[in-house]
């Protein structure tokens, strides 16, 4: 099969897409080209034959660092560098190509890669134009050659690696160096002042003295300012106190902790003790013999494991006490022979102390208890006064209720007022057109019957007023058995708010007084006239503010006016009145 040099970097059948032949192939020297068959390459001015598959595999020397030359040797006599670079120019673009005079040529690539891949095509012979002729014939050997610009090259780009791996190691170094200490100031009786204040401050101090060392090193030291170093060492001097005082805060500040300490394991033996009182009274025969056995093999363990526990920490609380004597008595004179009396007493103090605490203890617990019952009575108390709130909050409610009742009965009332006054005035109008009708006719007749025609004309007025009368009666009688009977209630009473002139109300009136009173009775402090107006415009019951101020001030019984402020914010408020004197009554009706 004939093979020819593909645009895709690798040999395939005369043309592209030859399986396995593409970049880094088999047929370019990559991976796996040592197991592949190779075949016949055609050029267009030579023929490749590759060399049997018995034949050992060329061999090569050891590749230079950053090597890019390789050397071709086997080259037939009558080869030119256009053949050349025919064949080997598909592997990578040659920089150069020296030929040599005996069969052999050095190739130069521009990258280190096409030189692996130009490995390939050693042992392969080369015909030109397919001619067996000794001339036109050769055995190409390819291998590494050893250039000195390949040499030097590579050279150049270690050395820069090499300069740009110092260059970031210099910079990691910087930024890992700890900062340098800021210069030392030189002596000036400026500086000095600001160095005394700095001295002073706990904060600056060790700063401040080491410039002071410095300055007595370097000799700054002279008669003129030998005043300011006095200061300065004084100062320092005025240390020590500090230091001092602090040392013995510390060591209060330990002492506390060991009192500490001391306190909650005393507290830490008391409570074994209870524990242990618990376990003997669990143990007494009364008590023993309502357990099982499994119970009293429980309870037996865990009383001997207390015993031991409490034995144990009370030589740690004894061995800790003894550590203190031993401090005490090393501060204290060593041969003092009543040292053991004195350890007894204190042991015998120790001992009446814990008993004394124990009291104590038992004293705050009936204590804690009786305050527990204090607060349980005071809960009580809370409760018994939210109900009585509630109570009174239920009073109210009802109370409004039946304001509201009341108003609805007043409203029902207005309104057949209004129904019985349509009718009476339409029975008017017709006893009217009566009476004109009979006079009419009484005049159509003799002038002679004139004056007795006035009298049964005055006798019949006299009857239709006896009949309306009488109708009205009826009516009237027919309405009260209809209308529902409503208390008479003291501030409801038009006469009375009137100050005992009669009143005349509308219905529209009777409406505006009801929502009026419902409104200031939610506002107890009173509201001025534009705020009720707000409230009753949004129901569409009044248009201007000076109707309802009309209204209020018509009804003294009920509204009163306040003023309320001071300076530029006095304002008028109205305020509602019916339970300040009439609530009693109302509740006892």
């Amino acid at each position: 099969m004939m093979m020819m040099f593909n645009q895709y970097g690798g040999w395939g059948p005369m043309g592209p897409g030859g399986p396995g032949m593409g970049p880094g192939g088999p047929m370019m020297g990559g991976p796996g080209s040592e197991f592949m068959p190779k075949e016949i390459m055609t050029l267009k001015s030579s023929v490749l034959y590759p060399p049997p598959q018995n034949a050992p595999p060329p061999t090569t020397r050891e590749r230079p660092m950053g090597c890019r030359t390789i050397f071709v040797g086997g080259l037939p006599e009558n080869v030119t560098e256009e053949m050349i670079a025919e064949v080997f120019e598909n592997f990578g673009n040659i920089v150069s190509i020296r030929k040599g005079k005996k069969n052999f040529a050095h190739i130069r690539y521009e990258l280190e890669d096409s030189v692996e891949r130009a490995l390939y095509v050693s042992g392969y012979r080369m015909k030109i134009e397919d001619k067996d002729d000794k001339p036109n014939t050769g055995r190409l050997h390819v291998d590494y050659a050893q250039a000195r610009d390949d040499q030097y090259e590579f050279e150049c780009k270690q050395r820069a690696v090499i300069r740009e791996m110092r260059h970031y190691q210099r910079i990691e170094e910087d930024r890992l160096r700890p900062p340098s200490p800021p210069p030392v100031v030189h002596y000036s009786d400026h500086e000095s002042l600001t160095l005394l204040e700095k001295l002073k401050s706990d904060t600056e101090y060790q700063i401040a003295n080491n410039i002071v060392i410095t300055w007595l090193e370097r000799g700054d030291l002279t008669k003129r300012n030998v005043a300011n170093f006095y200061s300065l060492i004084q100062c320092t001097n005025s240390q020590i106190r500090k230091l001092l005082s602090e040392k013995n805060d510390a060591e209060q500040d330990v002492q506390r902790a060991k009192q500490k300490y001391q306190a909650a394991f005393e507290g830490i033996i008391q409570q074994f003790d209870q524990i242990e009182r618990v376990f003997s009274s669990a143990l007494k025969q009364r008590n023993w013999d309502h357990f099982s056995k499994a119970q009293r093999k429980n309870i037996e363990l865990w009383h001997k494991q207390l015993q031991e526990v409490k034995k144990q920490q009370q030589e740690e609380f004894l061995g800790s006490r003894e550590e203190d004597d031993m401090e005490m008595s090393d501060n204290d004179d060593i041969s003092d022979p009543s040292a053991a009396k004195k350890k007894k007493m204190d042991d015998q103090i120790a001992a009446s102390t814990l008993h004394i605490q124990e009291n104590q203890l038992t004293f705050l617990r009936e204590d804690n208890e009786a305050l527990k019952r204090q607060v349980e009575a005071f809960q009580n108390e809370t409760l018994l006064i939210r109900q009585e709130n509630k109570d009174a909050l239920l009073e109210k409610d009802n109370q409004m209720k039946m304001l509201q009742t009341v108003l609805q009965g007043m409203q029902q009332q207005l309104i057949q007022t209004r129904t019985k006054i349509k009718e009476l005035e339409k029975y008017k109008a017709l006893a009217t057109k009566a009476a004109a009708s009979f006079g009419e006719k009484a005049k159509d007749k003799t002038g002679d019957k004139e004056g007795t025609e006035d009298k049964e004309g005055t006798e019949e007025q006299t009857e239709s007023e006896a009949k309306e009368d009488t109708t009205e009666q009826v009516t009237t009688e027919e309405t009260e058995e209809k209308t529902p009977v409503v208390p008479d209630i003291p501030f409801l009473n038009i006469t009375s708010l009137s100050s005992g002139s009669n009143l005349t109300i509308t219905e529209k009136e009777a409406k505006l007084i009801g929502l009026i009173c419902c409104f200031l009775h939610v506002h107890p402090n009173g509201a001025s006239v534009d705020y009720i107006w707000s409230y009753l415009h949004q129901l569409g019951m009044v248009s201007r503010t000076s109707e309802l101020d009309d209204l209020m001030e018509r009804l003294p019984m009920l509204f009163k006016r306040v003023m309320s402020g001071v300076g530029a914010t006095i304002e008028k408020r109205w305020q509602f009145l019916g339970y300040q004197s009439t609530a009693t009554n109302f509740l006892s009706m």
